[in-house]
């Protein structure tokens, strides 16, 4: 009987390891990115990337708060370990100073420009073409290496909405938008300019999105937890059919 206690005993507390009796709250920041992070009218996180972290969360035995802030200050507070998880960065060089990434990316993106329809054909691919010709970015998003290297040569105007970045090319104020399609097309219909703007190839570059945690050494456990269980989605065909049915692509 005392034997069979201490067994008894054993497999309870390996369950209890396995399944701690107290949950750790994870806090999930990101910025508006459409069909992966969104908040709807009513409270509700819906998105790509918030059906992801909460599948990991729900496996890892946390549970997950998500907020939303401009994406400056959300990669920031990641960076500064203020938050568990960013959602949805690229990869650049810059930010694998500041951020310890997934292995695996959960969506894909191509940036390109924006013009208007009939607009003057003035990217070809040459960056040296487009020197004076202003142009508008994002606030922190990334446009890939080549565009980086170029961008001290380029008259650049930084935008803190996408909004505002359509608005300057209908009024005239720049020639193209980078951007990329999945982002920008809701913003366009819910001005009325679909039928005015267009994109213009070829591609900056085509970008990975990732989860992305902080470096401090307290935050790799979750890391490592967390990439393990991303791993297995991945393998197993789970992230596909999250994107699937929020329709993003993944890699």
């Amino acid at each position: 009987m005392k034997l069979l206690s201490r067994v008894l005993g054993a497999v309870a507390a390996v369950g209890l390891a396995s399944h701690p009796a107290t949950a750790v709250e994870r806090l999930a920041v990101g910025a508006q990115f459409n069909r992966v992070f969104e908040q709807a009218p009513n409270g509700e996180w819906t998105g790509l990337g918030v059906d992801v972290v909460r599948a990991l969360a729900l496996q890892a035995g946390d549970t997950v708060r998500f907020q939303m802030y401009p994406w400056p200050r959300a990669q920031a507070m990641v960076a500064l370990g203020h938050a568990d998880i960013l959602i949805g960065p690229y990869k650049s060089t810059g930010r694998q100073r500041q951020f310890s990434y997934l292995d695996h990316p959960f969506y894909r993106d191509s940036m390109v420009f924006f013009g208007l329809h009939g607009g003057t054909t003035i990217w070809t691919g040459d960056y040296a073409a487009l020197k004076g010709v202003p142009i508008a970015v994002v606030s922190g998003w990334h446009y890939g290496d080549a565009f980086d290297l170029a961008r001290p040569g380029l008259r650049i105007s930084t935008v803190s909405k996408l909004e505002n970045g359509a608005l300057m090319l209908t009024y005239g104020r720049i020639a193209l938008l980078a951007a990329n399609r999945r982002n920008l097309e809701p913003v366009l219909i819910a001005l009325h300019m679909a039928d005015t703007v267009t994109e213009v190839t070829p591609s900056l570059s085509v970008q990975d999105g990732y989860l992305a945690f902080p470096l401090q050494r307290q935050f790799q456990p979750l890391r490592e937890r967390y990439n393990q269980l991303f791993t297995a989605m991945v393998r197993n065909g789970e992230l596909a059919r999250l994107g699937k049915k929020n329709h993003v692509q993944v890699p």
